[in-house]
């Protein structure tokens, strides 16, 4: 492993920053993989996987290469293990919220032996690793914001000022000021930077992906999907609201960067700075930006029958969740019926039930940012995201006067709102793929498909493949695949890890074909409806 380590690290292949972290004991730095400096001796290297193993090994961040301006690692969806389901809840800032004991009581273990287990398996404690988290937030709000530091301190979640300014200095070698101060010459200078300034609550940011990206082919998907007043897509841009844990956000996001480079540029207006870490690491789930893409397009290309569209379609994303409750509504809805007929009926609940946001974001933003860097079309139009996704409580309380269709599915939905909001269902990204299969199934109305389908988008399981649509065994079909869920699932094992990426080359194939028809079969348990139809 340290052999192969280090020859990537020596041919500065990008390919690998963010999934382990050069610790060069000669300088006392942590680098990413494409470092331009200097290769190091083999016998001054160590590796890490994650910068928190750096800092306590010693090491602080290089001012060159800036470690943590990368794409995350893909392990943490990978893998389904308590230190996988751990670093998924610490970056959506879990500690923050609750502490290692709240961390430790969601994933079911006492706080000693979640400590021994992440020292363990990646370097450092849960009180180290958001320590770096925190940090990371921090540097995200210095260089890309005019907050004063006082007030970037309580927002990444520090618990005074000076604790801020000890953890910034030891990370990164320079006090809060100066590192502020360099990103401000480094932007005078013309260097891309992480973010730009807007001033208040409103913040622009720029998220790295992990190349080859299929930024379009997303965008195809959530807008296909669109919630009229909770979202709206443009051929380059996906606007919406969402609940954060302190309170709403007003999100846009747009495609930008180089083929070799792709971001994503993220404007967000939030209720709470304190929301910053989380709607950080939801938006980059939702697009997958982690992903290895190179090595799963590789392992696809494999299969001569997918070789064709993964040439086609370089970097296909599974698209994630910005909130798991609302995908699993989105799923329960659109079961047995087509994607506009879903989109229909969950407009129809969101205009019933959803809470309005406070005043109008789009127009704030434009006038605190003055011209927006990436504009937005028709700012001020009746299309804008206003409203936010109905709560399960409120579906709940009211759901039933306003759903349509099939008695026994408005019972499925109603049932599951009630135990999501009385706290006897929860879903977070802390959940291991065979517990959250087995919470869903185990409620009446929901079949495989469905949980298999909330499996994949909120947990990021890349290892899915869901036989039982109707869609994707057309989609196999025309790509000269067997169409029976049977054979699919047993010529698809040749796929793992990576059968949710396959999934989504055989909807993106059926997509081509007739106009979408509805899925699955009868039966309150079939579950197994268009919730993930074609792309297009």
């Amino acid at each position: 492993m340290f052999a192969e380590r280090y020859r990537a690290m020596s041919s500065r292949d990008a390919r690998f920053d963010g999934q382990f972290i050069t610790g060069v004991h000669s300088t006392g730095i942590y680098c990413r993989p494409s470092c331009p400096a200097m290769t190091p001796k083999p016998s001054n290297v160590s590796f890490y996987l994650t910068a928190a193993a750096a800092h306590e090994a010693g090491l602080r961040a290089c001012k060159r290469c800036l470690p943590d301006a990368v794409p995350g690692s893909p392990d943490w969806n990978i893998r389904d293990d308590l230190a996988a389901r751990a670093m998924r809840l610490i970056g959506d800032g879990t500690v923050e919220r609750e502490g290692v004991p709240g961390l430790a009581h969601r994933l079911g273990y006492t706080a000693r032996h979640l400590t021994r287990v992440l020292v363990a398996e990646v370097g450092a404690s849960p009180l180290a690793l958001a320590r770096a988290h925190r940090a990371q937030t921090a540097r995200v709000l210095l260089t890309g914001t005019d907050l004063s530091i006082t007030d970037v301190a309580f927002a990444a979640g520090f618990g005074s000022v000076r604790q801020f300014n000890d953890t910034i200095t030891a990370v990164y070698e320079r006090t809060p000021s100066a590192l502020r101060a360099g990103a401000r010459v480094a932007d005078r200078a013309g260097t891309p930077g992480d973010d730009a300034a807007m001033p208040g609550s409103a913040i622009r940011l720029l998220l790295p992906a992990r190349a080859p990206f299929d930024g379009p082919g997303l965008l195809g998907f959530l807008r296909q999907r669109a919630v009229a007043g909770v979202e709206r897509c443009t051929t380059d841009g996906y606007e919406r609201t969402l609940r954060l844990p302190h309170g709403s956000a007003t999100l846009w996001v747009t495609l930008t960067g180089t083929s070799a480079a792709p971001a994503l540029a993220c404007e967000a207006r939030l209720d709470s700075l304190a929301d910053l870490a989380p709607l950080v690491s939801r938006v980059r789930r939702l697009f997958d930006l982690d992903a290895d893409a190179q090595a799963i397009d590789t392992a696809l290309a494999d299969d001569p029958a997918l070789a064709g569209s993964v040439r086609t379609t370089a970097g296909m994303r599974v698209p994630g969740s910005l909130d798991p409750e609302e995908t699993l509504f989105r799923a329960l809805l659109g079961q047995q019926v087509s994607v506009a007929s879903a989109r229909t009926a969950l407009g129809r609940l969101t205009s019933a039930l959803g809470d309005r946001i406070a005043g109008d974001p789009a127009g704030e933003t434009a006038a605190a940012s003055g011209a927006p860097e990436h504009p937005r079309p028709e700012q001020a139009d009746s299309t804008a995201p206003t409203l936010l996704f109905p709560t399960a409580a409120r579906i709940a309380a009211d759901g039933r006067e306003m759903l349509r269709g099939p008695a026994a599915r408005i019972d499925t939905i109603v049932r599951v709102a009630e135990a999501l909001a009385t706290g006897e269902l929860v879903l977070d990204v802390g959940e291991s793929r065979a517990d959250l299969t087995a919470r869903l199934t185990a409620l009446r109305g929901i079949g495989p498909w469905t949980a298999g389908y909330v499996a994949m988008r909120v947990l990021g399981s890349p290892d899915i493949l869901l036989t039982s649509d109707l869609a994707l065994r057309q989609g196999a079909e025309r790509l000269g695949l067997p169409a029976r869920a049977a054979d699919l699932a047993a010529h698809g094992s040749r796929w793992a890890p990576w059968r949710s990426y396959a999934g989504m080359h055989l909807w993106r194939s059926a997509a081509a074909a007739t106009p979408q028809k509805p899925e699955g079969t009868a039966g309150p348990r079939a579950a197994s409806g268009n919730g993930a139809a074609p792309l297009r």
